[in-house]
């Protein structure tokens, strides 16, 4: 049974939306993760550093994106499963609140603490 004060449809378009926005992101941000060439010829020693930095920072926030879109993935999984919003620790129902802002927590708030 899904979670009775929620309106799943609006959620599941919510996810989806947001799992669009997140590949979107990795879809333009994939040049700023691609391999730093390091010619000395014509980029400082500084420069290639500051480039290295924006590379990992770029791959970094990449990582992060791939998380959320697992965690969205799972909580979609839920959705077909009729789960959706069952706390994973004591099994009450999360928050309506809390799910809608953010519909991949797995917890209720007593729980998360």
């Amino acid at each position: 049974m899904s979670h009775p004060q929620l309106d799943l449809e609006q959620i599941t378009r919510k996810l989806k939306a947001m799992r669009e926005a997140l590949l979107s992101e990795s879809a333009d941000s994939e040049d700023s993760r691609a391999t730093v060439t390091l010619d000395q010829q014509s980029v400082g020693r500084l420069s290639r550093m500051d480039a290295l930095q924006g590379q990992a920072m770029a791959k970094a926030e990449e990582e992060r994106r791939q998380l959320m879109i697992r965690r969205i993935d799972a909580a979609l999984t839920r959705l077909e499963r009729e789960d959706f919003g069952e706390c994973i620790e004591c099994g009450e129902w999360i928050s309506a609140k809390r799910l809608e802002w953010d519909p991949t927590v797995l917890k209720c708030i007593d729980c998360a603490e």
